[in-house]
């Protein structure tokens, strides 16, 4: 049993870890649904939407992350 709420734990921490980004996919999956559902659109373009938009999402994640890191080691390289 410990095991499943260690497995569990991770799961939830990777979803809250990051609030922003979890927050983005779910703003992008609801912007493809609603294409496909109030638009009319083809799947096809729901689909490319969401590709799209992921991948968008994840390259900001990671330039934001990569921006922190450098700055959190500009620091440390000033005050040591």
């Amino acid at each position: 049993m410990t095991i499943l709420t260690d497995v569990l734990s991770e799961l939830f921490g990777m979803f809250v870890g990051d609030a922003r980004l979890s927050a983005a996919i779910l703003v992008v999956v609801a912007a493809a649904a609603g294409t496909i559902r109030l638009t009319g659109a083809s799947p096809l373009a729901g689909g490319a939407l969401l590709l799209l938009g992921c991948l968008a999402v994840m390259i900001g994640a990671v330039l934001r992350a990569a921006r922190l890191r450098a700055r959190t080691a500009r620091a440390e390289r000033t005050q040591g």
